[in-house]
């Protein structure tokens, strides 16, 4: 499929990834509705950093994922559909697991029979690698088994096989996007990078964090967005589950020596037992298999850990950025 001058909706476009994914949609040549979470302050999240330039080229529409009839009206005259919209943080879904089935299931549910009733041509649903949970085998390819190892990942296993059923039983065109542990600008402080640089950038000599033993599979997110173009540009994809990953792992503790190293070397790590997961609800390891999308699509990992980091603590240490986040609290 070529995507240049196809009209294509992105749910979670006020978001981390569907904010430069946007981007990277219009570099495309499409004509992109970017759905954002309706809010009485008007605001379209991280669309609203955008140059006047870049908003004039979009179709902002917004919505809550959750309502049916929006939803449908979004997707009215729309070729393509990007489904980013989610909830995402972990910790917030232990105490809060109504609003995940909510948004993550009854959401996707929504732009699926949308898309089944419009004759949309390709449907993108964005997984996640915790679907996986602890890593059962290593690199972790498409057909490890799913373990809901919190509220989060497991309305997510929902939402993949709700689309999947989709697939099998309407012939919707629709292929689950599975990207790993994506980092980069415009990420939330609920995530363990921008946690770790946010603290080292504001001045902290002393890092809070969680457990520092599991690994993470460590995806800029330029990569990610075009993991999500090159896979709506391929006819091979369809009924498929895709990840988007290095094929690498790095522990958490390491990652943080790393950036202070980069940051503040004189900084030190303290483990907060506030930010520690219950035990069976820690994944231990994620190391993604991305054979299939490079057999499938023609995407290539371009920027190297260090390079993404690199380009990550430059954003951050910009004060107009840094002024965004709570270095100096525990962000669920």
């Amino acid at each position: 499929m070529e995507l240049a001058n196809k009209k294509v909706l992105v749910t979670g476009a006020d978001g981390f990834i569907g904010s430069q994914l946007v981007e990277r949609l219009l570099e495309e040549g499409c004509q992109v509705k970017a759905f954002v979470y309706y809010n009485s302050f008007n605001t379209w999240g991280w669309l609203d950093t955008l140059p006047k330039e870049k908003l004039n080229q979009i179709e902002i529409f917004t919505g809550d994922i959750r309502d049916p009839n929006g939803v449908r009206v979004a997707c009215q005259n729309v070729d393509v559909i990007f489904h980013l919209a989610a909830l995402i943080a972990i910790p917030y879904s232990y105490h809060s697991p109504d609003s995940y089935v909510d948004t993550n299931i009854k959401g996707t549910l929504n732009i699926l029979q949308a898309a089944k009733d419009l004759n949309i041509e390709k449907v993108l649903v964005t997984s996640t690698s915790e679907v996986y949970g602890t890593a059962l085998y290593v690199p972790i390819d498409e057909k490890h088994p799913k373990q809901g190892q919190s509220p989060y990942s497991a309305t997510k296993i929902g939402a993949d096989y709700i689309a999947e059923s989709f697939y099998r039983s309407f012939n919707l065109p629709v292929t689950i996007v599975r990207p790993f542990n994506t980092f980069g600008p415009r990420q939330s402080a609920r995530a363990v990078i921008p946690t770790i640089i946010s603290q080292l950038v504001s001045g902290y000599n002393e890092i809070k964090l969680g457990a520092l033993h599991p690994t993470r599979d460590l995806l800029f997110v330029k990569d990610t967005a075009n993991g999500f173009v090159e896979i709506a540009k391929s006819d091979k994809v369809l009924g498929q589950e895709i990840n988007i990953a290095t094929n690498s792992e790095i522990t958490v503790g390491d990652l943080a020596q790393k950036l202070i190293d980069k940051i503040n070397p004189q900084a030190k790590i303290v483990t907060d037992d506030v930010r520690m997961r219950p035990e069976k609800s820690e994944v231990e390891r994620l190391f993604g298999d991305n054979k299939k999308i490079i057999e499938l699509t023609n995407w290539k990992q371009q920027y190297s850990l260090d390079q993404g980091l690199e380009q990550t603590i430059e954003w951050f240490s910009n004060p107009a950025n840094l002024a965004r986040y709570k270095a100096d609290i525990y962000n669920l």
